[in-house]
């Protein structure tokens, strides 16, 4: 887990600790997108609507990356969303794109 993901998931546990969120798993689901094509997403998350979310937690966005967050959320019946920390000098916090 690199910094940043580390840090989303202290958001996650808080978030857990309130009820805002079930439950959250880093890494804990592998899906498939073709023969021999794979995607991770950073988190695993149970909303509190029932809802199962996938996150994905970058700091910049490399075009492979997109793709695949793209045909994964075409192929499955979760939330998809791409996450990206805020610059301090933007206030801070995290951006969330929903696909």
């Amino acid at each position: 887990m690199n910094k940043t993901e580390a840090a989303y998931a202290e958001r996650l546990r808080q978030l857990e600790a309130t009820g805002a969120i079930l439950w959250h798993r880093f890494e804990g689901i592998k899906l498939r997108l073709a023969d021999n094509t794979f995607y991770t997403p950073d988190f695993a998350v149970l909303a509190a609507d029932g809802v199962m979310e996938l996150h994905e937690v970058k700091g910049r966005w490399m075009d492979d990356a997109r793709v695949k967050i793209k045909v994964a959320a075409g192929l499955y019946p979760m939330r998809f969303l791409a996450v990206r920390v805020n610059l301090k000098r933007d206030g801070g916090g995290w951006a969330v794109e929903e696909f």
